[in-house]
């Protein structure tokens, strides 16, 4: 890719940084930034924020785990919010919460950045035994993943030569 790859991608309409929020950064956006992270180029910059701050779910980390992919590659995730993030420009937020829509709304009505609402349950709200709880996350990750890949074709990664 050329140097001036990014802003031909800002000419166009791509995104070229991807914030994903929810309500406490803890299962979907956090979910949504690691499956986005490992799908689209690596030269867009992909973060994730909650409304709020909450704590770190250990079962995001078994599901993603499932699929080969995790929340700690570098250091550990710590939920943060918004006013946590060093670079606070993007030009696409993708909400998952409708509280995190109405916020992003709000903090962005006069930037020039897109927002857009993917509805996606709250899998904390699923009652039972662990492993009905568990496909509950699973449920999440798999609908975040179609959403991504499809929704994002055009920043997709190239698929791995076979050789």
């Amino acid at each position: 890719m050329t140097a001036d790859a990014p802003n031909r991608k800002q000419e166009i309409g791509i995104p070229t940084a991807i914030l994903f929020m929810c309500g406490q950064n803890s299962i979907r956006s956090p979910m949504a930034e690691a499956i986005a992270k490992s799908l689209l180029q690596p030269d867009i910059y992909i973060q994730s924020a909650g409304v709020r701050s909450g704590e770190p779910d250990p079962f995001v980390d078994v599901v993603l785990e499932e699929v080969g992919l995790s929340l700690s590659q570098k250091r550990p995730h710590k939920p943060r919010t918004l006013e946590e993030i060093e670079d606070d420009f993007f030009d696409l937020i993708v909400t998952l919460a409708p509280e995190a829509h109405h916020t992003a709304l709000e903090l962005t009505r006069s930037h020039a950045v897109d927002v857009v609402y993917w509805p996606t349950m709250d899998p904390t709200v699923v009652t039972g035994t662990r492993e009905q709880r568990l496909d509950a996350y699973r449920q999440v990750r798999d609908h975040l993943w179609k959403l991504i890949d499809k929704r994002m074709k055009p920043i997709r990664r190239a698929p791995p030569a076979s050789g």
